[in-house]
């Protein structure tokens, strides 16, 4: 059974356009039945709208085998009153859901991914950690790095580590890679164990060293941020190394075809 990534592994991060070998992957899956579920850290807009997306694209993903952050928010953020830093659209799903994003007297620091975060943004997350050790940090998800339009940014889990030196504070993570995030999709399997798992990502610290960590098979795929071996395995520790390295989800739809899962 799977746990499948999006950005960089099912869709390109330019066009957000099929990879290649996605459709026929998911066409495989649903075919002989081998239980999946797509995993992605995607808060931009809500979760019905870009599985929507998803599917016109040709994905073919039931509703039962779809899994983002935002589905399970309400289990970590106790309370309405949080400083919210993202996207725009990220921002505007919180308000809808009646979130006080900018509240004064703050429970939760909530950070989502937004390329262009300022020295004052950080400051005034600095400012408000520092003042109450009451408020809790949150990120929702650890990703290391992003790709927007061709360039990497630093993900939302970098600034988390980031702020966690400055202020010696810790964080939690809402998606990938914390474990009540994978659990949820294993319990959407009806599963118990996660050596029965393999995860397949573009993203080697922010997807597959968590998946690793409890147990899963992983499977780094070179379609998304990460270009070059070069630039990752060399700095990774030898148990953190992915089991499998594919090109594309491409070759993955080649390996499970031929072997008639």
């Amino acid at each position: 059974m799977y746990f499948i990534d999006v950005q960089g592994t099912l869709i390109d991060d330019i066009e957000k356009k099929p990879i290649s070998g996605s459709i026929d992957l998911i066409k495989e899956l649903n075919l002989k039945k081998v239980p999946y579920i797509i995993v992605t850290n995607s808060t931009k807009q809500e979760s019905v709208i870009f599985l929507k997306y998803l599917n016109e694209i040709g994905l073919e993903i039931p509703k039962s085998r779809y899994l983002d952050p935002l589905m399970v928010l309400e289990n970590i953020l106790l309370s309405k009153d949080i400083l919210a830093f993202g996207v725009d659209g990220f921002l505007q799903v919180l308000k809808n859901r009646g979130y006080k994003i900018d509240s004064e007297k703050p429970k939760t620091i909530l950070l989502g991914v937004k390329h262009d975060y300022s020295y004052i943004e950080y400051s005034q997350i600095i400012e408000t950690l520092l003042a109450n050790p009451e408020i809790k940090l949150v990120g929702m998800h650890g990703t290391s790095i992003y790709s927007k339009n061709g360039v990497r940014f630093a993900g939302v889990g970098a600034i988390l580590e980031m702020l966690k030196f400055a202020t010696n504070r810790d964080y939690k993570i809402v998606g990938k890679p914390s474990k009540t995030f994978y659990k949820t999709a294993l319990n959407m399997l009806g599963k118990k164990d996660f050596s029965q798992v393999t995860m397949i990502s573009d993203d080697l610290k922010g997807d597959l060293n968590g998946a690793k960590s409890l147990g899963m098979k992983t499977v780094f795929v070179l379609s998304g941020k990460i270009k070059s071996l070069d630039e990752i395995l060399p700095y990774s520790s030898e148990n953190k190394k992915p089991d499998f390295i594919r090109n594309s989800v491409k070759d993955i739809f080649l390996d499970i075809s031929q072997k008639n899962v």
